[in-house]
C-alpha cells in the first residue's frame, strides 16, 4: 500500500501537469465569457464595450438558433442510435470464425483513420452526388430516380456521413466487450438449449452493457461538435435545414464577425455539452457500479 510520504510525493510530480491542464482549458473558456458580454466586431473595433447580456439575447432570438439546437439533438441522437446498432451487429459478426478475419477487421476499422473533411467530401462528390454518385447509379439501375441528399435530405446526409465515421470506434469497443465473455457462460448456455436469441439477450447484451454505456458517453462528446462535415457538404443549407449549433457558432463569427454573439453561442453550446454530459455520466456511474 502507498503511504502518506508517496502520496504526496505523487501529487507533487502530478501538481505541473494539473495546473496546466487547467490554465489550458480555462484561459479560452474565461476569454470566451468575457467576449460574450462585450461588442466586438474586429472590422470596426471602434464599437467595443461592455453591452451585458445583449449578445445572449440576441444569439437567443435569431431564426436558426432553435432550429440549429433541434438539429444537434437530432443528429446526436441518430448517430447514436445507428453506431450502436450497427457495431453491435458488427462485433456480433467479425467475432464468428472465418477467413480472413483479420483483413476484415482492419476494413471496418479503417474508416474511423478517415479526416471527416476528407470523408465528407468523399461522399459530397463520389457516393452521394445526385449525377455520379454510386447512390445515383444504383437507383438509375433499378429505374428509380436519383436521390438529391443533399438538397432534399441534408440533415439525414450529414447523420449517414457521420454515422460511417464513428460506427468502426463502437464496433471495436464492443468488440472488444464482446471478447472478454467466459466462454464457459456461453457453453453453459447453449446446454441448456438457450438458442441464439435468448443468449444474446440474456447474455451477451447484459454483458456489453457497460460497453455501450461508455460508446454513448464518449461518441456523445465528440458528436455535440460537429462541424467539419457541415461545412464540406451543405455549408448549413438549405436554409438552417443542416445548421446545427456549432456552425452557427462558426457563421456568427468567421462569415458576419459577430464575436460577441459567437462567444455568446459557445458559451450556450458549452452548457448544452456539460447538461448533457451530466446525464451521460449518471448512466454510466449508474452502470459500472452493478
Amino acid at each position: 500500500m502507498a503511504t502518506q510520504q508517496t502520496r504526496s510525493l505523487a501529487r507533487f510530480m502530478m501538481a505541473p501537469s494539473v495546473v496546466l491542464l487547467f490554465v489550458w482549458m480555462i484561459v479560452p473558456l474565461a476569454i470566451t465569457i468575457w467576449f460574450s458580454f462585450q461588442q466586438y466586431n474586429p472590422l470596426n473595433p471602434i464599437r467595443d464595450g461592455f453591452i451585458g447580456f445583449s449578445n445572449y439575447a440576441l444569439f437567443y432570438s435569431n431564426p436558426a438558433f432553435l432550429q440549429s439546437i433541434i438539429n444537434t439533438l437530432v443528429l446526436v441522437g441518430s448517430v447514436l442510435l445507428i453506431t450502436v446498432i450497427g457495431g453491435i451487429a458488427l462485433a456480433l459478426l467479425i467475432d464468428q470464425p472465418m477467413w480472413g478475419q483479420g483483413i476484415v477487421r482492419i476494413l471496418v476499422i479503417s474508416p474511423f483513420f478517415v479526416m471527416p473533411p476528407v470523408a465528407a467530401l468523399v461522399w459530397k462528390n463520389m457516393i452521394m452526388h445526385p449525377q455520379y454518385g454510386v447512390f445515383a447509379d444504383i437507383a438509375r439501375f433499378f429505374g428509380g430516380q436519383p436521390i438529391d441528399w443533399f438538397g432534399q435530405y441534408p440533415l439525414t446526409a450529414i447523420i449517414i456521413i457521420v454515422a460511417w465515421q464513428w460506427l468502426p470506434f463502437a464496433t471495436l469497443i464492443l468488440l472488444t466487450s464482446l471478447q472478454s465473455l467466459d466462454g464457459e457462460q456461453k457453453e453453459a448456455a447453449e446446454m441448456d438449449g438457450a438458442g441464439f436469441v435468448s443468449r444474446f439477450i440474456y447474455l451477451t447484451l447484459p454483458h456489453m452493457s457497460r460497453a455501450i454505456t461508455v460508446v454513448i458517453l464518449i461518441q456523445t462528446i465528440f458528436l455535440l461538435s460537429v462541424y467539419a462535415e457541415i461545412l464540406v457538404t451543405t455549408n448549413g443549407g438549405p436554409g438552417y435545414a443542416s445548421t446545427n449549433l456549432p456552425f452557427l457558432v462558426y457563421q456568427k463569427a468567421l462569415l458576419e464577425f459577430k464575436i460577441g454573439q459567437a462567444s455568446a453561442g459557445g458559451v450556450i453550446a458549452v452548457i448544452l455539452a456539460n447538461i448533457v454530459a451530466f446525464f451521460a455520466m449518471r448512466a454510466v456511474g449508474k452502470n459500472l457500479d452493478k
